[in-house]
Formats: structure tokens, sequence, C-alpha cells
């Protein structure tokens, strides 16, 4: 008997909040880099860096979701295995 693993799906709410605070907050520091009172090639650095900080962080997102995806996977397969196991040796067969 394997149990079933449920996939937990997030509410659309949730990802509305999620999209919405992402895109305030790029908004926000583009807005605060375009007009920040410096010159040109700083406000250039800045820009590079903030893009490749957003980059980053959709990487780092994806690994860890990609990683946890993995476990749940590997676990349901040792759980398959030992329920295998205990059902193949079953004591009272």
């Amino acid at each position: 008997m394997i149990k079933q693993i449920g996939f937990e799906k997030d509410t659309t709410a949730w990802i509305a909040q999620v999209w919405v605070s992402f895109l305030l907050a790029t908004s926000a520091t583009t807005v605060g880099i375009i007009y920040f009172p410096v010159d040109i090639w700083v406000k250039s650095y800045m820009g590079i860096s903030f893009a490749f900080s957003i980059s980053s962080t959709f990487t780092l997102a994806k690994t860890i979701r990609d990683n946890q995806e993995a476990n749940r996977l590997t676990a349901r397969i040792d759980e398959a295995r030992v329920e295998k196991i205990l059902a193949d040796h079953h004591p009272l067969k």
C-alpha cells in the first residue's frame, strides 16, 4: 500500500501577490537607479549589478525547487521499494 503524495498548488491570490511585489520592487529599483544623481557609468554599473542579482535569484530559486522535487521523487521511490520488500517478506504469508 503506497501512500499518494499530493502536489501542493499555490493559490491564485498568492501568485498575484508574488508577481505584483516582484514588479513593484524591480520598478522601484530601476526608477531609483535612473534618477540617482551620479554619472552614467555608475548608473550602468548599478543596472548591470541589479540585472545580475535578478538572474541569480531566479537561478537559485530554480535550483532549490529542482533539488526539492528530486528529493521528493527519491523518497517516493525508496518508500515503494520498502513497501515491496515488506510485502514480499510478510511473516504471515
